[in-house]
């Protein structure tokens, strides 16, 4: 996977790709690549008019693209279920590529629609959710794969399994590391139970380094700190990569011949760079820790995954 870029990428033609927060950054360019190369596309996204614009957007770069937009919120669990019903419309029974990408980080102190802290709620539980409540049409596709946005600052800080929504204590940044760790270990046991089970979907994970997009400065915006947003844009300047090239380890796990389960890619040097596999904290490939997580997941969302035979059918 050296020097692996979007000339990789395989003919997407008749593949089925659902891709969260695809209204801009790196859910957007992923979504773009993979309808220039002929899949179908739904932008599920939480906030209609942006994700208008972007529809709009891609289909004037792309004339060819095959691609609609859906509304989804991860942060309310019911927008999940109505999103996962509504996409019985969309290409029957077929779905090829999960692209669990929409993501918060480093926000003030504030819950979900359900309750949930908000990083952890949205970051995992929102997406654990969804692939619960889609893994159907996975299983009846042949060749499907799940490909979870995780980020290198995972190494931060391992999931606190007696406090999964802070509420003991909250320090945003390690929240966010704490969620991102929860991708990394939610892979890692769908991974598990997914070869258990005799399926041939593959999960993985990515991330993509330093990506210059507007999630850094979410959580200043919201505060009005103004001096604390002028410092991430210039790290954006001078540290960061396009959303281009962030996306390009998510494109990678999702398109690349032989992708292995339970794989982590991403810029190896872990802040730019072409993708390829890369250091992932020991703590996310615990399987008592990945079965005490999924529990705990399957508590809070109530969604159930069903992996037997009959489901897919």
């Amino acid at each position: 996977m050296t020097r692996w870029n979007t000339s990789h990428i395989p003919d997407q033609t008749g593949r089925s790709v659902v891709v969260t927060g695809a209204n801009s950054g790196l859910g957007y360019v992923t979504a773009r690549e993979l309808a220039r190369c002929g899949a179908r596309v739904v932008l599920a996204c939480r906030n209609e008019a942006r994700g208008g614009a972007a529809l709009d957007r891609l289909r004037s770069e792309v004339p060819t693209a095959e691609v609609e937009f859906r509304p989804l919120d991860l942060a309310d669990l019911s927008s999940v279920r109505d999103f996962a019903a509504g996409l019985d419309t969309f290409d029957g029974d077929r779905l090829d590529l999960l692209i669990n990408n929409a993501g918060v980080m480093a926000l003030p102190y504030r819950t979900t629609a359900d309750g949930f802290e908000m990083q952890f709620g949205t970051n995992h539980l929102g997406h654990f959710a969804l692939t619960g409540l889609l893994l159907p049409k996975l299983l009846a596709t042949p060749g499907a794969r799940v490909v979870t946005v995780s980020s290198m600052l995972h190494a931060l800080s391992d999931i606190d399994l007696d406090d999964l929504n802070s509420e003991r204590s909250y320090r945003r940044w390690i929240a966010y590391a704490r969620s991102k760790s929860a991708n990394l270990l939610f892979t890692h046991e769908l991974s598990r139970r997914l070869a258990a089970a005799g399926s041939q979907v593959v999960a993985a994970a990515a991330h993509p380094g330093y990506a210059a997009t507007n999630l850094q400065a979410a959580g200043a915006r919201m505060e009005g700190r103004t001096s604390a947003e002028r410092a991430i844009a210039i790290g954006n300047r001078l540290i960061g990569q396009s959303p281009d090239g962030g996306a390009l380890g998510t494109l990678c796990a999702a398109t690349a011949p032989h992708m292995r389960p339970d794989s982590f890619v991403g810029p190896r040097s872990g802040l730019r760079g072409a993708p390829a596999p890369c250091f992932r904290a020991p703590w996310t490939k615990k399987d008592a820790a990945g079965e005490r997580l999924w529990t705990a997941s399957e508590e809070f969302t109530g969604v159930r995954f069903d992996f037997s035979p009959a489901a897919a059918a």
